[in-house]
């Protein structure tokens, strides 16, 4: 098997990297990995996905990185496998309503790749690998820290998670028929924009650990 793993940022994966080329346990004498670095944000997470498979197309995609949640409940450093996911800020606002592409009538909610105005990933039998809840996710290309924007995307499409890449990973890997996955390691809650009281340690180390994990069960 033919996995490519695909991060926003080589940060998010370190521990997992090391890991991979330095274990004298030959966990992954059937799958070869390949890594790619996407870069922050839907279009550069698009353009280099699509460029990457176009040059080998993987059995496998895993996505894997940090994320802010929704959810006030969940402890920070908590993984997430994301069963599906949007482009929550795709559309326009108009006297403070926001209305989306398929609100709009541009997008038809169940023109492929969307199922209901979702990229629905439809591998149960890949998230039955773990043990990791399965979550909504929403997309943005802007981080989230309005009051009212947190209550639109939590009233409009309960998420837990929230990321800059997610979508991107399920639309390409939906319209080009590859299996694939994303983590998400939950580094903060979102409009939290003091770091100080975010959590990067444990999200990456918990999220790559489940990463070696999952991979170790393949």
């Amino acid at each position: 098997m033919n996995c490519l793993l695909v991060a926003a940022t080589a940060f998010e994966i370190a521990p997992f990297i090391q890991h991979y080329r330095n274990s004298d346990v030959p966990f992954y004498v059937d799958i070869q990995v390949d890594v790619a670095i996407t870069g922050v944000g839907l279009m550069a997470t698009t353009y280099n996905l699509q460029r990457q498979i176009q040059v080998k197309k993987p059995d496998l995609i895993i996505q894997a990185g940090i994320a802010g949640c929704f959810d006030l409940s969940v402890a920070l450093g908590t993984v997430f496998a994301v069963k599906k996911d949007t482009v929550a800020d795709l559309g326009v606002t108009e006297k403070s309503t926001f209305h989306s592409l398929f609100d709009m009538g541009f997008v038809k909610p169940n023109h492929p790749p969307y199922k209901g105005g979702w990229l629905v990933n439809p591998g149960l039998h890949l998230l039955k690998k773990n043990s990791l809840k399965k979550v909504a996710g929403v997309s943005v290309n802007q981080i989230t820290t309005s009051k009212q924007a947190i209550n639109h995307y939590t009233a409009k499409y309960k998420p837990v998670v929230e990321s800059m890449e997610g979508a991107a990973l399920h639309y390409v890997s939906l319209m080009e028929n590859i299996p694939f996955m994303q983590l998400r390691g939950v580094s903060n809650y979102v409009g939290e924009r003091n770091k100080k009281k975010w959590n990067i340690k444990d999200s990456v180390a918990n999220l790559n650990n489940e990463l070696i994990r999952l991979l170790n069960s393949l």
